[in-house]
């Protein structure tokens, strides 16, 4: 039996659980004890397993950590792996998001606060600014969302290392189609509903994209109000919000090996960041965002008030059933081993709960 290998980045740590023929394990104590873990990665294209945190000491500042046994021992370089140059006048805030790119074995990007995009060529060990998007003409004009302004999303095509996208609170979709040498705004359809003009070519507040696991060039979009699909890699994008309980949330996560299977979890508005109806509801669609389904079975049925956060859903690559999980800001986490069409909370009472991510270990 494969080994899933589950990581959850806190407020206070992160915290590491296995599932073997025994079941669910987590270690008995946090890894960074006392740092907020905005990020991690499980990279599991080489020979050797490599996980990644972006930790954010309160004294030391924010860093970027490798593993490559597993959590048992991580590594900080000697110098930051993550830093912005002099010349841009700017600090490192945290790493929003580490992205093991899906066509370049050992290229890892980074994004973060301010927001900026890194690569890195050596697994991340080491990044290097990205800088024209970092000096794309509109950066004077971005505004910083409720949480910062923060990279937050990449997506990158497996059929061309070439592509990438990212998402940026509050500038919204931004593409590159020749390796970062220039970038585009890309919200077309995306409503920015605080603004005076709710159709902005950028300044939306996009809260995370998913990519589909059959059709590369199908995204689901999570927006502040809104969830959308684009069919053409991001150049446009379509409202599917209709029989959501609410359209405002922040996660979204696609199914790993099923086409047009995506997961939400729906928050009841931008000033009452609650689970919709204070229920405790995956919902999924199977068409493509055309009709949506609560996913019920083993989640709390009473009211419930754990809002979960953009990366803090996740799946893993199980197959022929995915595990899907999420974790909240009552430091519970919820696993699901059949495609979520079930649940088991796995652990209770940890730190507020930032990321959650998973892969299965040959």
């Amino acid at each position: 039996m494969a080994e899933v290998l589950l990581t959850v980045g806190t407020r206070k740590g992160l915290f590491i659980g296995r599932k073997g023929p025994g079941g669910w394990e987590f270690d008995d104590s946090p890894y960074f004890n006392a740092q907020a873990v905005y990020s991690v990665a499980i990279d599991t294209r080489g020979t050797t397993p490599r996980l990644l945190a972006g930790g954010d000491s309160g004294h030391w500042g924010p860093s970027v950590f490798h593993s490559d046994d597993l959590g048992k021992t991580w590594t900080e370089p000697a110098k930051p792996a993550v830093k912005f140059p002099v010349d841009t006048g700017a600090s490192l805030e945290r790493v929003w998001q580490l992205h093991p790119a899906a066509a370049e074995e050992d290229v890892i990007y980074a994004g973060t606060e301010p927001a900026a995009l890194y690569r890195s060529e050596d697994r991340g060990e080491t990044f290097e600014l990205v800088r024209p998007l970092w000096e794309h003409p509109t950066r004077g004009q971005w505004v910083p969302g409720g949480g910062g302004e923060g990279l937050h999303t990449i997506v990158t095509d497996p059929r061309d290392p070439q592509a990438v996208t990212v998402a940026v609170s509050t500038a919204g979709v931004f593409r590159t189609r020749d390796g970062g040498a220039s970038w585009a705004p890309s919200n077309k359809g995306v409503a920015a509903v605080f603004l005076p003009d709710p159709n902005p070519e950028f300044g939306q507040c996009v809260h995370k994209i998913a990519q589909d696991a059959v059709d590369p060039d199908r995204l689901y979009l999570q927006n502040h109000w809104g969830v959308y699909r684009s069919d053409d890699a991001g150049a446009h994008w379509t409202d599917i919000g209709a029989g959501l309980p609410s359209t405002f949330g922040f996660a979204v996560a696609a199914h790993p090996h099923r086409g047009d299977t995506a997961y939400l979890f729906p928050i009841n508005a931008d000033s009452d960041r609650v689970p919709a109806g204070r229920r405790c509801r995956v919902h999924r669609t199977d068409d493509a965002g055309r009709t949506w389904h609560a996913l019920t079975a083993g989640l709390p049925e009473e009211d419930h008030y754990g809002t979960v956060l953009r990366d803090a859903l996740c799946t893993d690559d199980a197959d022929p059933a995915a595990g899907i999980y999420f974790g909240n800001r009552n430091g519970e986490v919820f696993a699901s081993a059949d495609d979520g069409d079930s649940w088991q909370q796995l652990t209770a009472h940890l730190p507020d709960v930032l990321c959650v991510r998973a892969a299965v270990l040959a």
